[in-house]
């Protein structure tokens, strides 16, 4: 009996001892809480109140490249002197208030500004209005906004092609959506690889420009954007991507080589394709920076191209963790495809050096 005794005992003193650091724990979130108190209004105690006519402020369409503005109103509804302690903005959005404070059913305003950019889109803004009304001590205003051109172009972009007339370019028509007459005040194009023919002097709602394609003068990554400029003052450019379909397509267009061995080859695969078609011949694949040896262990014919498979040797690691080279397919006639060549080697542990 006494055995049992002892055991309770025992068992009462380890619940105390267990309990105590989780009783110390809550009296320190106690604390914790009560250092930060949440603002709650006295229901005697006179308090101001923020209210606001609309707290989305739609500005509708709008020009572009035009200084947009509005007024935000709202009213201190509350019994106390409301004070406006920041106002949140972003975006290059402007804010302007005419003072902090506001009496008992005095009404103020925020008076915004932004610009509406060259582009057309749909703008969503946010600003944040701080303030010591107990309820609301934030308050966000959502702005939004259409920006809409007044000049429309057809296309939109362009897709070209080596094997067809002129790349095959469409006329380009520019059109006034208000009837508003406009000049051509450049064109432009990347590597001015596209050209057209127009007379800046003229005015009128629309205009069909003839592009001219030279191919010989396209960028290397056959891609780049035509510039019109126009003087017409709700559309003042028109801007069309344009890309070239290559003749030839290699894939993968790059190797990565992991965990390589120094001077161990590796066998990979690549594929070489006519996006046109076409018939074509391999001269040779070589090393551009001399760094991987390499050879063409079999070469097959497949359909618009071949499959090559590549023997690889990757140099010695020479304090070195890694390495870049490029292999250049040579296509009989000067054409060269690029296909980047990395190896990373596998890390090595330190060697522990006994005594």
């Amino acid at each position: 009996m006494k055995q049992k005794c002892l055991i309770l005992v025992l068992l009462l003193i380890s619940c105390v001892l267990f309990l105590q650091p989780g009783c110390r724990e809550q009296a320190k979130e106690t604390v914790i809480t009560q250092e930060k108190p949440e603002v709650i209004a006295e229901p005697d105690k006179p308090s101001p109140k923020i209210t606001f006519e609309n707290e989305v402020f739609d500005f509708g369409e709008v020009g572009p490249n035009k200084k947009q503005t509005g007024k935000i109103k709202f009213t201190n509804t509350g019994d106390a002197l409301l004070k406006i302690t920041k106002v949140a903005r972003c975006c290059g959005v402007v804010t302007r208030l005419g003072k902090m404070g506001y009496g008992p059913g005095e009404s103020g305003e925020l008076k915004v500004e932004w610009n509406s950019g060259s582009r057309p889109l749909t703008l969503r803004r946010k600003l944040t209005i701080h303030s010591n009304d107990p309820e609301t001590p934030q308050t966000i205003i959502n702005l939004k906004a259409k920006v809409v051109l007044q000049v429309d172009w057809n296309p939109k972009s362009l897709r070209l092609f080596l094997d067809k007339e002129n790349a095959g370019c469409p006329k380009i028509t520019i059109n006034s959506t208000d009837k508003q007459p406009f000049s051509i005040l450049q064109f432009k194009s990347t590597a001015n690889c596209i050209t057209a023919d127009y007379d800046s002097s003229v005015e009128a709602t629309k205009f069909i420009l003839e592009a001219k394609v030279n191919i010989d003068a396209m960028p290397k990554n056959s891609k780049g954007r035509i510039t019109i400029n126009l003087t017409h003052p709700e559309g003042k450019t028109a801007s069309i991507l344009f890309s070239v379909m290559p003749r030839y397509t290699v894939k993968p267009s790059m190797i990565i080589l992991w965990d390589a061995k120094p001077e161990q080859p590796v066998v990979k695969r690549i594929d070489v394709l006519n996006n046109y078609r076409k018939d074509f011949e391999i001269e040779s694949v070589s090393s551009k920076r001399n760094i991987v040896d390499m050879k063409v262990l079999e070469q097959r014919k497949i359909t618009n191209g071949y499959q090559l498979d590549l023997e690889l040797i990757p140099p010695a690691i020479e304090n070195k963790t890694g390495f870049v080279d490029e292999l250049s397919v040579n296509i009989k006639g000067g054409e060269k495809l690029m296909v980047r060549c990395n190896g990373r080697y596998p890390k090595t542990k330190p060697r522990l050096i006994l005594p």
